[in-house]
């Protein structure tokens, strides 16, 4: 059995990651494609403990350091209890944020670079890469707009705060922005950048079209 595919979407919270991911999906399901869908941090049992911690208001004099490697602990349980398990069994699997989220949001916004991130990855992830990696940049002011209303919302509705990084300031997110695009840079081969204040459908088809092309590559093309 040849090995799955791994894709992943990256961008600022409120960049319309969820929508997208949710969206592909079905698009993938509509294809004959019945994909595994994951999401970080999260996607496991102990992801979500660690989640609820990481992106709780309350945590706010965690150190960058151990906020790092909080997201590493969660990936590397997600590695072996969700995503390796179903690549070896062909499958294809979504997930919203991996190391890329780490490079920008500590790295980039917290400032503690690039390298720690990356020397970190090859240690704890195996060097683990994804095939296709969709990051979606509309404008800071539309992202943090985005996901400070959503943050609202699902306390309103379910009392739980993950409006910890929401708090940070624009120069954060200023910076968490420009490391992604340096990634972009750095990595044309596997990272499409989809950039601007585009709507939901014009996003969902420049996905399709960068999902379509790499499955014709690996020689899994959808049905039209």
């Amino acid at each position: 059995m040849s090995r799955g595919l791994f894709i992943t979407l990256e961008g600022l919270d409120g960049s319309g990651k969820t929508t997208q991911i949710n969206r592909l999906a079905e698009w993938l399901k509509k294809r004959g494609k019945l994909p595994v869908v994951t999401r970080q941090p999260g996607g496991t049992a102990t992801g979500d403990r660690i989640r609820s911690l990481v992106l709780d208001s309350r945590s706010a004099g965690l150190a960058p350091l151990a906020e790092m490697a909080l997201m590493f602990a969660d990936r590397a349980q997600a590695i072996a209890e969700v995503i390796e398990p179903a690549l070896a069994d062909g499958r294809i699997v979504l997930c919203d944020r991996f190391t890329d989220s780490t490079e920008a949001y500590q790295g980039g916004g917290r400032e503690l670079g690039s390298q720690v991130v990356l020397d970190l990855h090859r240690l704890v992830c195996g060097n683990l890469q994804p095939d296709l990696t969709l990051l979606l940049l509309p404008s800071l002011e539309a992202s943090l707009a985005r996901a400070r209303r959503r943050n609202e919302r699902i306390a309103a509705q379910s009392g739980k705060d993950e409006g910890r990084f929401e708090q940070e300031l624009d120069g954060f997110y200023g910076r968490v922005r420009e490391k992604y695009k340096e990634i972009a840079a750095r990595e044309p081969e596997r990272v499409v950048l989809i950039e601007g204040d585009l709507s939901i459908d014009e996003v969902q088809q420049k996905i399709a079209e960068a999902v379509a092309a790499h499955l014709w590559r690996f020689a899994c093309t959808p049905s039209a």
